[in-house]
């Protein structure tokens, strides 16, 4: 695949096979997820949506700026890793667990907020020979469905819109979320 997408797809191969070398747990979310479940690109993307956990993020930083990754200098420092290679864009959000082991959000203002159940749980993903971590097909359309309900200021955007509609054809078993 040529263009930003090739490149995006070489830096998912790449972050997957430095975090699986390390023994360092990551998730694709986001618009790249949905496209990993698909099984093909569905549209571009402006960046590259990962989680990890909040005790790993040091450690995968180091991996990736040994590999030529930069911190973004557009992004606040702390809430989550956001690195550019050239002009690919990755951000990665942290995940920690609460007293009773729920996955939480890991840092920032709703650090310690519960995630979907289950988030962490589904098959990978696959796109031609690439097979990587995903986050649930419920999980990605729980926060499709509710984000604009969380951030009331933000309404769904198109291609939000367009990505349920396509996890939903394509056979996805989670119930839409009501709110």
């Amino acid at each position: 695949m040529d263009g930003l997408a090739g490149r995006q797809l070489d830096g998912i191969a790449e972050l997957v096979g430095l975090a699986s070398a390390a023994g360092i747990e990551v998730w694709l979310r986001g618009g790249w997820a949905m496209d990993f479940h698909l099984g093909e690109v569905t549209r571009p993307h402006v960046d590259v949506d990962w989680y990890c956990w909040r005790a790993d993020a040091e450690r995968l930083a180091g991996l990736l700026r040994a590999h030529g990754w930069r911190p973004d200098p557009r992004m606040p420092v702390h809430m989550q890793l956001d690195l550019v290679r050239d002009d690919v864009e990755v951000s990665v959000a942290y995940l920690a667990r609460d007293a009773a082991g729920r996955v939480v959000v890991g840092a920032g203002p709703w650090a310690g907020t519960p995630l979907p159940d289950g988030m962490l749980t589904g098959p990978p993903g696959r796109i031609g020979p690439l097979a990587v971590p995903v986050i649930s097909v419920a999980a990605q359309i729980e926060f499709k469905e509710m984000f604009p309900v969380w951030m009331p200021g933000r309404p769904r955007r198109p291609k939000d819109a367009a990505d349920l509609a396509r996890l939903r054809a394509a056979g996805a078993d989670a119930p839409p979320v009501t709110g």
